[in-house]
């Protein structure tokens, strides 16, 4: 029998009674792109990030299912991200509620954020690579002077 593996995550889905709303916040809030989805009977949407539909909204709204107030058992949802200072802008500027902090040892900076529904979702960041990022836009910026 050869090697098993779970692999990596490849998606998660949301039940929602406000797929507009839920949808504006993946698209305007976190960047993500309303893609291709199949031609299930339900309406609904997926949500793309980096070409992966990575976050699969069910609309509910014309069911007698109710809506939960949050995520459940699952506490929240993390995402590899880039862009640590550009999100924390992209957040304040929406009016968005959010928490950024980083984690003991300083690998790894963390934004935290609740969509529509009451899911959180974590955003990480490696430290190096953003402060890298920073310290090469600084030096174009200086190389344009």
């Amino acid at each position: 029998m050869g090697s098993v593996s779970v692999g990596v995550l490849d998606h998660f889905n949301i039940r929602t009674r406000n797929l507009a709303e839920t949808v504006r916040f993946y698209e305007d809030v976190l960047g993500l792109e309303n893609g291709a989805r199949p031609n299930f009977a339900f309406p609904g949407a997926w949500m793309y990030s980096e070409g992966r539909p990575v976050v699969h909204l069910v609309d509910i709204s014309l069911t007698a299912e109710p809506q939960k107030p949050d995520s459940g058992v699952v506490h929240h949802v993390a995402f590899v991200s880039r862009g640590f200072d550009g999100m924390k802008q992209r957040l304040a500027s929406k009016g968005m509620r959010f928490d950024s902090r980083q984690v003991p040892g300083g690998d790894l900076w963390q934004i935290f954020v609740y969509d529509p529904n009451g899911v959180l979702i974590e955003l990480n960041y490696e430290a190096a690579t953003e402060q890298g990022a920073a310290s090469a836009e600084m030096a174009g910026d200086i190389g344009r002077r």
